[in-house]
């Protein structure tokens, strides 16, 4: 087995949450950048990602898709990182909470809105995050008292709860409340993030020109 990472991804997608965790690693990677369209649905894609979408991971022979459980995976892969606490570390419990709280509501929440389904409130019990206004309230009273969601220091889940704090303020669908901004704020100041960032603007770049 070779240890080698290759990062499938496109400059427009959730890949750059991904990148972001990978830099944060400081582990050297190879990226392979998959067009939208029929490039996505080749059957040699395929044979990596059978749902013919990106980010997908690939570690050796190990195969990861899906954002949160590739930061979860280069967390615990690269321990030297201090992306996660470590295995048997009671934080393991709020770090997993803010991982699927991501890749669970905040995710299903802003889909839906962004699509403008509102589930009717006599069937709110039914979906998993409720309702959009509870998702907000609850990471705004958590963030309104700490730095960081897991014990005090930075963290895989910061990745992903930030990222998806940061698309929406963005795009409009999320308020900027203080504490959504402040957060982000200092997620963002973070080198890695600004590598990530300047790495994927750099390949949108090239998309375009390519377009035309």
């Amino acid at each position: 087995m070779t240890d080698d990472l290759i990062f499938y991804t496109n400059p427009m997608s959730r890949g750059r949450v991904a990148r972001w965790a990978l830099e944060e690693t400081g582990q050297p990677y190879r990226t392979e950048i998959i067009a939208y369209g029929p490039p996505m649905k080749t059957a040699e894609y395929r044979a990596i990602n059978p749902m013919g979408k990106v980010p997908t991971l690939r570690h050796g022979d190990v195969v990861v898709t899906e954002v949160a459980a590739i930061c979860t995976y280069l967390a615990d892969a690269f321990p030297q990182a201090a992306l996660a606490p470590p295995s048997g570390d009671r934080l393991r419990g709020p770090f997993y909470r803010w991982m699927f709280f991501a890749a669970g509501p905040i995710e299903a929440a802003s889909v839906n809105k962004a699509f403008q389904f509102v589930v009717p409130k006599e069937h709110e019990g039914r979906v998993g995050y409720g309702n959009f206004d509870l998702v907000l309230s609850t990471l705004e009273g958590v963030l309104a008292k700490c730095d960081y969601l897991v014990g005090d220091k930075f963290s895989a889940a910061d990745i992903m709860i930030g990222s998806s704090l940061g698309w929406g303020m963005f795009n409009g669908a999320i308020d900027k409340r203080p504490a959504f901004t402040n957060y982000c704020d200092r997620l963002f100041a973070r080198p890695a993030r600004k590598r990530a960032v300047a790495i994927d603007e750099a390949l949108l770049a090239e998309q375009k020109q390519a377009a035309g």
